[in-house]
């Protein structure tokens, strides 16, 4: 089940703000987009998973064109955003069936594999609790548990360590490497780096709206050997584009 972008053109109005992206995800594997803020990261997210349709280009998932069967795209993914989204009157179990009524899950086995998440990420006795109880860290983790709950095999990610302390990044990571391991395709945006390379397959660095290199970590610095870390390298290529 491959994740396919060909030529891929979009943005807001007038303006292009992402031009001829191509790139693929193979099943099993995660890809991680990084880049200064405005490189595209984000526009490109939003048209994966349907906020914002193609000025030009396809994406296609497991045969699928998003754009042809909109209806059959959207239920094979997921999507974890930025910044959390919840139902502000539905308690946390709440959220729970209402996600399984929304993919039509079985219902014993997303309870139990719901029970899972919530014992991983210190959830278990906030079945009852309401949004306006959770922290943003919280509210994190309720769209994260959401969005696994679904078990689509495409994954769809958008900065998901923003708002989370370290051990609810770790477990994190933890769970992105087993949904790996089972098959899942995941397209991730992070500015967090660190330690990335364990589970990251391959990274696509956006400048201006391209893909300006393709690879490990490791290419990304031989295209920067100047550079000893990302910041460097995003620092590099602000000073660029003042040029």
């Amino acid at each position: 089940m491959t994740l396919e972008v060909s030529h891929l053109t979009g943005g807001y109005g007038q303006t292009n703000t992402i031009e001829d992206i191509s790139f693929t995800v193979a099943s099993g594997t995660l890809t991680a987009l990084i880049g200064l803020n405005g490189s595209g990261k984000t526009t490109t997210i939003n048209h994966l998973i349907g906020i914002m349709q193609p000025k030009a280009g396809q994406i296609i998932f497991d045969g699928i064109d998003s754009q042809k069967e909109p209806v059959r795209y959207q239920s094979a993914l997921s999507y974890i955003p930025e910044l959390p989204v919840v139902y502000e009157d539905l308690t946390l179990n709440e959220h729970v069936q209402t996600t399984i009524s929304a993919y039509h899950l079985d219902e014993k086995k997303a309870e139990s594999d719901a029970q899972r998440l919530f014992k991983i990420f210190r959830l278990e006795d906030k079945g009852n609790w309401f949004p306006i109880d959770f922290s943003k860290g919280m509210r994190q983790k309720v769209m994260i548990v959401m969005a696994l709950l679904a078990d689509t095999p495409l994954l769809v990610i958008d900065e998901p360590f923003i708002g989370l302390d370290p051990l609810a990044v770790a477990d994190l990571i933890d769970l992105l490497k087993e949904k790996k391991a089972a098959g899942s395709t995941i397209l991730m945006s992070t500015h967090v780096i660190a330690g990335a390379e364990e589970f990251v397959d391959q990274f696509l660095l956006l400048d201006q709206g391209k893909i300006h290199i393709r690879g490990h970590l490791k290419d990304i610095f031989q295209a920067f050997p100047k550079q000893k870390t990302i910041d460097g390298v995003y620092y590099q290529l602000a000073k660029e584009a003042e040029k």
